[in-house]
């Protein structure tokens, strides 16, 4: 996910998505616990959307556009 895409989220939807990709993130490093997960990219990947995620979140609390 791009952050150009990301920005055009509201707050709540920013956050939903930011619960949404570390839930994600617990499966995928269970897989890898467990031996099943195929592709290790998928981890890097997750954590990459949600440090976009985190930074749209920052810019939109430095802006004062979000509630905390």
């Amino acid at each position: 996910m791009k952050a150009e895409e990301l920005r055009q989220l509201s707050t709540e939807e920013l956050v939903q998505k930011k619960g949404e990709l570390a839930r994600e993130l617990f499966n995928l490093r269970f897989q890898l616990a467990t031996g099943q997960l195929s592709t290790h990219t998928s981890l890097k990947k997750t954590k990459r959307d949600i440090a976009r995620v985190k930074t749209v979140l920052r810019e939109l609390y430095a802006r004062g556009e979000a509630e905390e």
